[in-house]
């Protein structure tokens, strides 16, 4: 006899007393049993503290019969792992079919064979400890995954930040460009993400990358000399053509670091599309290969007025900072030239959170004259 710790739990529902006595008395050998008399007590006991490892249930029954018993251990996250067997007197095939397809593990009809009542107990008690087993064993390989799933995340978050505070610190003028870009582009993606052209780009998945990859869009100004790139004045003709490798040499640099790896990576991919297109312009007038329209890819699209907002609103050596709605009218009038239409329409629908986003990453050691983020 199995020491009493040691038994498994049946939970044994039927309305008729002398049924759960004849169960209860050939199961007690083997099997701690707790009984109830009706579907109500059946549930409440199975989603108790200590929940039954099987459960052998009668179908006819009064005001909730088996059959509905089982949906609702089935329809409960606590319960629905928890065997059901059917021990019933309905004999055909279609209530067999019935009980399975509500998902029972077996179907006994009365009157019973004990050793085979028994003997099918045990598969089922040995199946669901194999489970039990397996869904343990999965449960600590997902926590796994998910731990260094989000190291990975941490180490590509902190390489991606040390590769861009490496670019602005070349660029000593830009400032908390990379942080209110970031925050620009994802208030217009929030925005664009029902529209019919871009919802299916535009996912929670898609945005939360686009948030991630966007303060690569300049990495490549690494590559640029510093009697270009700092130079305190407005570029020459040949200066700016020299400024405008800084597109390519952001690309080559994120798909070097792909070769290395060996194998595409989607936000790589996004990063090398963000720095190689974001000055390509709407009418095809942009840099470095020209495209137009619906060729430019789409976080480059966003990321285009994202930029050229902050570099408008942004004091330089050369220039100062364009009031908040000066840049609004300039990026107003580039719609459907420089940039997307649509995008544009977004951009005014957020005007207002890019106007706080400014003023919440305002350039500290040089911050614009504060009508420069007025309205």
């Amino acid at each position: 006899m199995l020491n009493p710790d040691e038994k498994k739990t049946i939970l044994v529902v039927d309305d008729t007393p002398d049924n759960l006595a004849l169960m209860s008395a050939l199961l007690k050998d083997e099997y701690k049993v707790k009984v109830a008399n009706s579907g109500e007590k059946a549930l409440r006991i199975a989603g108790g503290e200590k929940m039954p490892d099987l459960i052998l249930l009668d179908i006819m029954m009064p005001v909730m019969d088996g059959y509905e018993v089982c949906r609702r251990l089935k329809a409960d996250e606590r319960t629905k792992t928890i065997p059901v067997i059917f021990l019933t007197a309905k004999s055909n095939i279609d209530d067999e079919q019935k009980g399975l397809e509500l998902g029972a593990v077996d179907y006994i009809t009365k009157p019973i064979s004990p050793p085979i009542v028994l003997a099918r107990l045990r598969t089922h008690m040995q199946l669901k400890e194999t489970t039990d087993i397996l869904r343990d064993q999965n449960q600590i390989l997902e926590r796994k995954i998910l731990k260094r799933t989000q190291e990975i995340q941490e180490i590509q978050d902190a390489t991606i930040l040390m590769m861009t505070s490496l670019a602005e610190t070349r660029d000593n003028e830009t400032g908390n460009h990379i942080q209110r870009t970031q925050y620009y582009v994802q208030a217009l993606a929030r925005r664009l993400q029902a529209h019919p052209r871009f919802r299916d780009v535009l996912t929670d998945g898609d945005i939360e990358m686009l948030f991630k990859c966007a303060p690569l869009h300049d990495i490549g100004k690494v590559g640029i000399p510093d009697r270009v790139l700092l130079k305190p004045g407005r570029l020459t003709e040949e200066e700016f053509t020299i400024i405008k490798t800084h597109a390519i040499i952001g690309r080559d640099a994120i798909e070097h670091a792909e070769t290395q790896l060996g194998r595409k990576v989607a936000f790589l991919q996004s990063a090398k599309e963000i720095a190689l297109h974001h000055h390509e312009k709407w009418d095809g007038t942009g840099y470095p290969d020209g495209l137009s329209g619906d060729s430019i890819p789409v976080f480059a699209r966003i990321m285009a007025v994202a930029d050229v907002y902050d570099a408008l609103i942004t004091r330089r050596i050369y220039k100062p900072a364009m009031m908040h709605h000066e840049a609004v009218a300039v990026i107003t009038d580039g719609k459907g030239t420089h940039f997307d239409p649509d995008i544009v329409d977004a951009f005014l629908e957020a005007q207002a959170e890019f106007h706080q986003i400014a003023a919440r990453f305002v350039d500290a050691a040089q911050a614009p004259p504060a009508e420069a983020l007025s309205t």
